[in-house]
Parts: structure tokens; C-alpha cells; sequence
């Protein structure tokens, strides 16, 4: 089965600085891989590259099949996008902000109407669907911009920072969504974050990126026999990447 996200010694350079180094991943269909590192490690960086936003310097990226860099219009068709700071017209509801992106991606069919009012709905916000998004809450945006993701039937959802700023409530509510694209609509997610606990409750796999480099990438369960020696017992995937950490740490130091 060809991967959903394939990669192939990956990367961007500003000037001197190595944003991301030879990176080679594969993400199977219909997994959620949860892509993890600090801040500044080159986690949206290679989004960008990913999604045709940003030119690699070097290397391959095909997602769903093609290059984001070649084909960057059939690729932003088959994918959704949850960014870290979601923006909408504040001053348009929801309703009015899912009709414009459906238009701007030539989603003209004659249901969009109720499939946006199944899709308010799915994501709790169908009582407020005629509301200004200037009054929404951070959590009421971030549900809004899953809802935008599934408005497209994507192939692959990319989310960067998803749960950022979230209460309680409001997190585990957006980890559920995640869970729903990749288990029930068979959607592949691809999951940034440096939230470890969130990462390790929803992943399939995980990959590690430290100063540019993937440094790991597998089942978490795998990791950590590797890295903490450790089989069918109590493990945090903190534990797992502050192994690593310590390591890069040493070896650069």
C-alpha cells in the first residue's frame, strides 16, 4: 500500500541555519502519527514543505502520491490543515466562513448546506452557527477548524499544535476528534506537537525531531524497549524523549 506521507532526505536550509536536516519518513493510510519535538525543532517547518507551502532546499515529499512542490494545488485538495493559530473573518459566522472556503475550494454541490450543519454539529457547534466567530473561544475555533479540515473529505489531515491553550475540557474533546478522523472517516493524521501525554494518548507512531533531525520514529511501545529497556510495563513517552534529549544534549555538547 503506497504511504499516505513519504519523504525522502527531506530539507530546508535559511542561509547557514538547517531547519530541517535529511529527514525520511513514511506514514501509512489511515494512521495517526504524532510528530513530536521543542519548540524550534522543525516541526512546522516540515508541514509547510508538506503541504507545498514552503519549497524544500534539498530531498523528495510526496503526499497522497504527489509532490507537494510540483503539484501543490492538487495536493492542498486532498489534504486538511488545522494551523496553530486558526484564522476566520471574525466578523462572518460560521456558516459564512465554511461557505467561503467550501467556494474557494470549488465545493459547490448541492448539499454543502446540511453537510456544514452535520459538520457544526459533529463538532459541538451547531447551536452557535449563526454567531459572529469574533465571540468564539480559543477551544470554539480550534472545534470550528476541525470542522473546516472535514469540510474538504480529506485524504490526510495535517494538525499543527491542535490542543495549544485548550482547557480540560476543550483538549480532550479535540483528542477525540483526532481519534474519530483516524478510526471511523479513515483519514491519515499527521499530529504535531510538543504536548507529550496528548501525543502518546492518540498515536499510532511517533517520530522525534530534535534540532532538525528525526532522531526516532515507531510505536511507542517499540521506543521505549530500545531506549528505556523496558517491555509490557509502565512508560511515559516523556520518559522515552527526555532519554533522547539528554542524549543530543551530550553529544553536542
Amino acid at each position: 500500500m503506497e504511504p499516505a506521507i513519504e519523504t525522502h532526505a527531506l530539507t530546508k536550509r535559511y542561509g547557514r541555519q538547517v531547519a530541517v536536516n535529511n529527514l525520511t519518513l513514511e506514514v501509512k493510510p489511515g494512521e495517526i502519527f504524532g510528530f513530536l519535538g521543542p519548540n524550534g525543532a522543525g516541526k512546522t517547518t516540515t508541514l509547510l514543505m508538506l503541504l507545498g507551502l514552503s519549497e524544500p532546499t534539498s530531498g523528495t515529499a510526496r503526499v497522497c502520491g504527489h509532490d507537494p512542490t510540483r503539484e501543490p494545488l492538487l495536493v492542498k485538495r486532498l489534504v486538511g490543515y488545522l494551523p496553530e493559530n486558526v484564522g476566520f473573518y471574525e466578523d462572518m459566522t460560521a456558516v459564512q466562513n465554511l461557505t467561503y472556503v467550501a467556494r474557494l475550494n470549488g465545493i459547490r454541490d448541492g448539499g454543502l448546506r446540511h453537510r456544514m450543519e452535520e459538520l457544526l454539529d459533529q463538532v459541538g457547534l451547531l447551536a452557535e452557527a449563526r454567531k459572529r466567530v469574533g465571540a468564539y473561544s480559543r477551544g470554539m475555533r480550534q472545534r470550528l477548524g476541525i470542522a473546516e479540515v472535514l469540510l474538504k473529505d480529506p485524504k490526510v489531515a495535517f494538525l499543527d499544535e491542535p490542543t495549544l491553550g485548550l482547557d480540560p475540557d476543550g483538549t480532550q474533546k479535540m483528542l477525540d476528534f483526532i481519534t474519530d478522523l483516524s478510526r471511523r472517516k479513515q483519514i491519515t493524521v499527521f499530529f504535531s506537537s510538543h504536548l507529550l501525554d496528548q501525543v502518546q494518548r492518540v498515536s499510532d507512531r511517533v517520530g522525534i525531531m530534535l534540532k532538525g533531525n528525526l532522531v526516532a520514529a515507531g510505536p511507542i511501545q517499540e521506543l521505549a524497549k530500545q531506549k528505556l529497556g523496558v517491555d509490557q510495563e509502565r512508560y511515559t513517552l516523556e520518559e522515552i524523549y527526555m532519554r533522547y534529549f539528554r542524549e543530543d544534549a551530550t553529544a553536542t555538547a
